[in-house]
């Protein structure tokens, strides 16, 4: 029980440590490469919701400014558009999950996320920046899942699903509550529901930092 406790207790720290860490180093070079991966995670989920609703994609554009657009046409708007931020935190709890796995989970699944990131970005990335991040940051999670052991694989995976969430929750405060004229996701429902910006800003901070809560006491109880 004791080793138990020193164990959960060595993990909430780290879990804390990493949070703060990356919400300082948020806005450095060190972070770009997670960002942008990020970024493209939030734009194939628009895309992804679009095809589920009947769309299609027509194209994914992911900048150096660590921007991104998905062009698509049909499908639902509101879920489209909803599916930016509330994916990102989707895959983020995906990754994070593949990660606590026992046994060979994080290799199958760091080499699933490439191939997809591979197969996403030669189908419908049209930037030349796009193209080559998603090809070559696909192709090291394919090596990284081939080369690297099953711990090694759970921190990458771990450490991607951490950016993924926290991304969500930095992002919409900069995008949407700071800059609430700012084209946006959630500018767009407002103007397709009336709801205002700031309060889809609100609602999904809220839901990222409610997924952040629930994914430390995840892990936590499985220690």
């Amino acid at each position: 029980m004791q080793e138990t406790t020193k164990k959960r207790l060595g993990f909430s720290a780290a879990f804390a440590v990493y949070f703060v860490a990356l919400w300082m180093l948020w806005y450095t070079p060190i972070i770009f490469p997670l960002k942008v991966f990020v970024v493209m995670l939030h734009e194939i989920s628009h895309g992804l919701v679009t095809l589920a609703t009947g769309g299609q994609i027509e194209s994914i554009v992911v900048t150096p400014a660590e921007g991104g657009l998905c062009k698509c046409a049909g499908g639902s708007a509101f879920l489209t558009l909803s599916a930016g931020y509330l994916g990102s935190l989707a895959w983020g709890v995906l990754m994070f999950w593949g990660a606590v796995r026992k046994g060979a989970w994080s290799r199958g699944m760091t080499a699933a996320i490439g191939i997809f990131l591979l197969a996403v970005t030669v189908a419908f990335v049209r930037n030349p920046f796009g193209l080559g991040f998603g090809l070559l940051f696909g192709a090291g999670l394919v090596m990284s899942a081939r080369y690297l052991g099953v711990a090694a694989n759970g921190v990458i995976l771990m450490v991607l699903g951490l950016t993924s969430v926290l991304y969500a929750i930095l992002d919409i405060k900069s995008d949407v509550l700071d800059r609430p004229n700012l084209p946006s996701d959630a500018r767009m429902l407002s103007e397709l529901t009336a709801v205002p910006t700031v309060v889809w800003g609100v609602m999904w901070i809220g839901i990222a930092l409610l997924t952040a809560w629930w994914l430390l006491r995840w892990a936590y109880r499985r220690i």
